[in-house]
């Protein structure tokens, strides 16, 4: 007896199951975890460093707790202002966190789940105070107390002064390497890749830094060949391993910290060198432009927001065309 086959089709017409539900749905609008889940997948797709892509995502899910907002459309400037409204914190922090919201919003637009801008005029005041970049007298005084004799305080020494000699960020000196440096003609050449903007660059140091890079590169060698490590890193721990983990496990932000502290230096960290490399460019008549080539912005707008000048930096600076 030939055993029947079941039936591989179904009878029912269920067809219109999940109409209404997706029909429903529709009504609603568009989820707004979903338009989050997709946002951060589009951001890391267009390369968004990591830290950047986790802040989008704290402050926007922390945006979402407070309103209790289920969809895209539902937001309104109200909305914001209540979220605002819940922090205790001061207002740049705000404004930060604002910009991450906005920020979210607009590839919300881009995407089609929002028809208009409202969130452009939602504001927050903020007077930014005017940062300081690090001078020449504070470099050559820190320089002058490290002990180049020692492999980490040489290390540290080159990594400042290459820094506030090209303006490269800290967090780009985890992944130099040697090749990188070419010392005949006294240029940084870094590739696109460890660039933020994508963007490769060539800059230029000079015959001191000269000096502590062919030294600093010889000590290397030896320090990978003791420990059997086998990288072309330039700038690497006492066990030939990479100075960073992450992007905030520096050890050169670290030793600049402690540096800082140590000698009573509070113009010593990274964004006060690589603020202080500009401020010298433009001092010794650099015009915007070439400062923004050189620092790798894409945008001339942040290198004028970077180059923030205090009032007497400014009438000084008018004073030279009466």
């Amino acid at each position: 007896m030939t055993k029947r086959k079941p039936s591989l089709s179904v009878q029912s017409d269920l067809s219109d199951l999940f109409h209404e539900q997706l029909k429903s749905q529709n009504k609603r609008g568009f989820p707004i975890e979903k338009a989050l889940i997709t946002v951060i997948k589009q951001m890391r797709a267009t390369g968004l460093r990591p830290r950047t892509i986790n802040d989008y995502e704290l402050h926007v899910r922390h945006f979402i707790k407070v309103t209790d907002i289920q969809h895209v459309e539902e937001i309104s400037a109200d909305h914001i202002y209540e979220w605002l409204s819940s922090m205790n914190v001061s207002n740049q922090t705000k404004l930060t966190r604002l910009k991450c919201l906005k920020a979210f919003l607009s590839r919300c637009k881009d995407n089609g789940w929002i028809g208009r801008n409202f969130w452009r005029n939602v504001k927050i005041k903020v007077d930014n105070p005017v940062k300081e970049g690090v001078t020449d007298k504070e470099i050559n005084l820190l320089l002058h107390l490290l002990d180049l004799s020692k492999f980490v305080e040489l290390r540290d020494a080159t990594a400042i002064l290459l820094m506030y000699q090209t303006g490269i960020r800290v967090g780009t000196l985890k992944d130099l390497e040697t090749k990188h440096i070419n010392l005949q003609s006294r240029l940084l050449r870094i590739d696109g890749k460890l660039i933020k903007n994508h963007e490769s660059i060539y800059l230029p140091f000079n015959d001191v830094l000269f000096r502590l890079l062919e030294t600093l590169i010889e000590q290397n060698k030896l320090i990978k060949m003791e420990h059997g490590v086998n990288n072309d890193l330039l700038f690497i721990t006492t066990n030939g391993g990479k100075i960073a983990s992450g992007m905030t496990h520096n050890n050169i932000m670290k030793r600049l910290n402690k540096y800082s502290k140590e000698f009573g230096l509070k113009n010593i960290n990274a964004h006060a060198i690589r603020r202080g490399f500009a401020k010298n460019l433009l001092k010794k008549g650099a015009n915007i432009a070439l400062i923004s080539k050189a620092l790798g912005h894409s945008d001339i707008a942040v290198t004028s927001r970077y180059l923030h000048l205090d009032k007497e930096e400014v009438a000084e600076s008018l004073r030279e065309y009466l």
